[in-house]
């Protein structure tokens, strides 16, 4: 009996390890855990299309292996002169016929729900990217402004962030994106030099940064925790260090956290993390 207390803890600091949402992991070959309806959406067609690929590819590798053993010159010394079969025209004719239309017509729907939010915008942020870092503008009745960039080893003390397993390295920004859970945010992406790429995996979204252009996507992320991307277009020397991070928080995290953040957005950001910190020692104590 003396094991379930331990379990218990155990379970408690993977939950509240859970709450920091997921992130890359090495050797990583499936997505990321999804953390809104459209990221669930994409994650289901993914599969739903692998019921497609699987099946047609082992059947073209196992016709290519046939004909490549059964037709061989050594057992098959005068070639068929077989020029026409109709079963055959009509099978590869139709069915891939068929397979496209079960792949378009959900793929058709995706596509129009990622261009269609369910609601008004309640909340929106404008993301200017440079080289290699952002820009956020909160387009509030007093906007707030502020740059994110790489956080660099000698910075993570100071800023509270010296767990790896959550700021890990080359993803961890010094001044996250802090947005609200279950509220719908738009994104309006721009760059100031070159092109950029606004991308969140988990969020399912990704949406080119051009000079001179703003372009629009959204999110309605339905989980707490802080979440990872990174800019997808190649943009120069420092493309690969030029992270994204958005940590969402409940309604009450997020005032009081917009409230600091427009007179000390560091100690704002650092009275943010050690409100998370605490609430998860409390639920790790808790159990």
């Amino acid at each position: 009996m003396r094991r379930l207390p331990v379990l218990a803890g155990i379970g408690a600091v993977l939950a509240a390890g859970a709450a920091y949402a997921d992130q890359p992991t090495p050797w990583q070959t499936r997505f990321q855990a999804p953390a809104t309806d459209i990221m669930s959406q994409i994650e289901w067609f993914e599969v739903y299309t692998l019921w497609f690929i699987v099946p047609i590819t082992l059947l073209v590798l196992f016709l290519l292996a046939w004909c490549i053993v059964k037709y061989r010159a050594s057992v098959n010394p005068t070639p068929s002169r077989t020029s026409h079969n109709t079963a055959i025209e009509v099978i590869w004719t139709v069915g891939p016929v068929v397979v496209l239309l079960a792949i378009a017509v959900p793929s058709f729907q995706l596509l129009t729900a990622q261009y269609t939010p369910q609601e008004e915008a309640q909340l929106t942020i404008k993301a200017t990217g440079n080289q290699w870092n952002w820009d956020y503008e909160y387009q509030i009745e007093e906007p707030l402004t502020f740059n994110a960039a790489l956080l660099q080893d000698d910075q993570r003390a100071a800023a509270g962030k010296e767990d790896r397993a959550v700021y890990p390295r080359l993803l961890a920004v010094d001044n996250e994106v802090v947005v609200p859970v279950n509220t719908m945010v738009r994104v309006l992406v721009t760059a100031a030099d070159v092109l950029h790429a606004f991308a969140m995996p988990a969020f399912g979204i990704k949406v080119d940064a051009v000079p001179g252009r703003i372009n629009e996507t959204w999110f309605k992320a339905n989980k707490e925790g802080l979440y990872y991307g990174q800019c997808s277009e190649l943009c120069g020397k420092d493309h690969a260090y030029m992270p994204i991070a958005i940590r969402v928080v409940n309604d009450a995290q997020y005032t009081t956290w917009l409230a600091a953040a427009r007179n000390d957005l560091d100690g704002a950001n650092k009275a943010l993390v050690a409100e998370i910190e605490a609430a998860k020692t409390v639920t790790v104590a808790g159990n």
